[in-house]
């Protein structure tokens, strides 16, 4: 599988990266800075330089050709600004599907969150409010497409070490937290299954093998 991912040097994305290129599979990230690239390179991967608050639709197919299946992974991170989680969040997921779509590309998978209804909750901080407008924009947008699509919202992120043990199901799930480890695991096994398109699915650490879990929520769809 040759699998190109949004936001490559993520916490979420390196761990994704590690993981494709140790079964045998290709991995490409897009990265921001140049310096990014000798991390991914020491997981195997290939590193593309790409601005994706920039770059044309077209110029980021380029990048896409030949790819089964893409993976939007970036983000603009905390005290990134108001106007960059739309930029970032929202404009860039959009991005990558316009590219994916003119590049033939039909498999993406989503990594958004979970807790979008609570934008406007009292007392939500402001910025934060932006970035669940902006990913539950960016949601909308991509069930629009004619695309093999996924979106996987995971509850609040640890850099615990993962388990392997994970809750993932049609939303709506109790809030609970989820390695970034188990993620990663999470979504590769969602490259692997074709029969997730067209799901929105949310995770949390949990009781189940992720492989098992994703059966039951395909099962179950």
């Amino acid at each position: 599988m040759d699998v190109v991912i949004a936001g490559g040097h993520g916490k979420i994305a390196l761990r994704l990266e590690r993981l494709l290129t140790a079964r045998g599979d290709s991995a490409t990230g897009l990265i921001r800075k140049a310096a990014q690239a000798a991390d991914l390179a020491a997981l195997g991967a290939r590193a593309v330089v790409c601005d994706l608050e920039s770059i044309s639709p077209a110029g980021l197919a380029e990048h896409l050709r030949g790819a089964d299946a893409v993976v939007f992974a970036a983000g603009a991170g905390p005290a990134s600004g108001i106007g960059r989680k739309d930029t970032v969040d929202r404009a860039a997921a959009a991005l990558l599907a316009d590219a994916a779509e003119l590049a033939g590309v039909r498999r993406y998978l989503m990594i958004s969150t979970m807790g979008l209804d609570s934008a406007d909750a009292p007392g939500t901080d402001p910025e934060f409010a932006s970035y669940l407008r902006a990913k539950s924009a960016a949601e909308d947008d991509l069930r629009a497409r004619r695309l093999d699509w996924t979106v996987l919202r995971p509850g609040p992120l640890t850099d615990d070490p993962g388990t392997g043990l994970v809750r993932l199901a049609a939303p709506p799930l109790p809030l609970g937290s989820v390695p970034r480890d188990d993620v990663a695991h999470a979504l590769l096994a969602l490259l692997d299954a074709p029969a997730a398109a067209g799901l929105t699915l949310e995770l949390t650490s949990g009781p189940e093998p992720v492989a098992e879990a994703l059966l039951a929520a395909l099962a179950g769809a």
